[in-house]
């Protein structure tokens, strides 16, 4: 199949070389010129594993980038995957700005594309926006109709930063939210290649219950990570073990063993803007989410738990303090709501001298950017080297390795926001729930 896709950032890049691998056609429309120059050179232009091989394997082949949407009319594309960013605004809701853009560009074109082109909407957006933003802005633009000209149809993604490529092609389910027998069909062809070949469960539904579902997905697993981090905390005022606790509750099968790892919290583009997302979804339809509001600020509160650990121990102001990890999480270079940033601005706050590390050069150059008075150092050694205090607040693996760099600290406290280091004598160490 050929298959469209407008947008080329964490999804749509991920989305556009592992439809490749499935073997189809995919030309991608992104208004970045750098962007488009570095997916038609083969080059990945966000650090996630596995993606710069599939892009050198597939670019200029059955692979193609371009800024223009006139490109995809001779390209004549069976579906068009909209993989917009909706970010948060001053009140959690979310800007449809850059999704309703592209809708208009889409929509200019969309005519003079051959066949029933179906148009599927990626982006995570709260129920009602595809059937009431973006398919009347495509009518609008296009003089055609949805269900008789084109389709559309909701496909949400739940890709992972550091596993994405990993998690489209082994998901654990596929969500098709569809008004129209044709739309699904299209929807069931483009996947047929990871299909076919295993038993994925497919979720045939409507296109607002596939919206409402993505937010539901990852509001449910932010609660459970707020959840034991609450439990965590708990256990820690009572010197009680939170991970012997999680290892026993997790035994039991309507709780399951994922995401009971307390610690200093979640972060990331997903959990924070659609948790905040359905949260102001909700309030705007005249429900109160509390339980979802809870989350949020158990999650908010981790890191300064994480700070007044440390000011148990020792005062900071004028004092040279390690922090390890600026990633909000392992295998990427993302800092988006990192941890990293609030403990930071906690130290900083403290009149702290901030020295930090990151195994990623781009999570460093990135957090360079949002502190450039911080001074970021090339490996864990220089960091600790005369550091009054370290804390570790993400949990690369390369962490787990550190012992006797410890014994380079001014003032060995370590903090650990992870359980990646082991507890030894000659340092100070606190775990956050431990």
């Amino acid at each position: 199949m050929k298959i469209g896709i407008v947008g080329s950032g964490y999804v749509g890049t991920t989305i556009a070389a592992c439809f490749a691998d499935l073997g189809h056609e995919v030309m991608n429309v992104d208004v970045d010129e750098s962007v488009v120059t570095a997916l038609n050179d083969g080059e990945a232009p966000i650090d996630e594993p596995g993606l710069d091989d599939l892009l050198d394997r597939y670019a200029g082949e059955t692979l193609y980038a371009t800024t223009e949407y006139e490109d995809l009319v001779d390209f004549a594309p069976d579906a068009i995957f909209l993989a917009l960013p909706t970010p948060a605004q001053e009140d959690g809701s979310i800007d449809t700005a850059i999704i309703e853009a592209g809708a208009e560009s889409l929509g200019r074109i969309l005519a003079d594309v051959d066949g029933y082109p179906t148009v599927v909407v990626k982006s995570t957006v709260v129920p009602g926006t595809t059937e009431e933003i973006v398919g009347p802005i495509l009518e609008r633009e296009s003089g055609g109709e949805v269900g008789v000209d084109f389709g559309l149809a909701m496909n949400p993604e739940f890709l992972r930063e550091g596993s994405a490529v990993s998690d489209f092609t082994d998901p654990d389910k596929l969500v098709f939210g569809t008004s129209d027998d044709r739309a699904r069909e299209t929807l069931e062809a483009v996947y047929a290649p990871l299909t076919d070949d295993r038993e994925v469960p497919v979720v045939d539904t409507g296109v607002r219950e596939a919206e409402l579902i993505k937010y539901a997905n990852n509001a449910f697993l932010a609660a459970k990570v707020s959840l034991i981090n609450e439990i965590g905390n708990i256990c820690k005022a009572y010197g009680v073990d939170a991970y012997e606790v999680a290892d026993a509750i997790g035994l039991d099968d309507r709780i399951g063993e994922q995401f009971l790892r307390s610690g200093v919290g979640w972060g990331g583009s997903c959990f924070p803007k659609d948790v905040d997302a359905l949260v102001a979804a909700a309030r705007d339809a005249g429900y109160d989410p509390q339980l979802l509001q809870a989350a949020i600020d158990v999650n908010d509160r981790q890191p300064e738990r994480m700070l007044d650990l440390m000011d148990d121990h020792v005062d900071v102001e004028g004092e040279r303090v390690a922090v390890l990890g600026l990633a909000f999480k392992p295998g990427t270079d993302d800092i988006r709501n990192s941890r990293a940033i609030p403990i930071i601005e906690g130290l900083q706050a403290r009149g702290a001298e901030v020295i930090a590390y990151d195994p990623s050069d781009g999570a460093k150059a990135a957090m360079r950017e949002r502190f450039p008075d911080v001074e970021y150092l090339a490996g864990p050694s220089p960091t600790l080297s005369g550091a009054h205090a370290a804390l570790i607040v993400t949990d690369w693996p390369e962490f787990a390795d550190l012992d006797l760099e410890f014994d380079l600290m001014s003032n060995s406290v370590v903090i650990d926001g992870r359980r990646i280091v082991d507890r030894r004598e000659g340092i100070t160490y606190e775990g956050l729930t431990w």
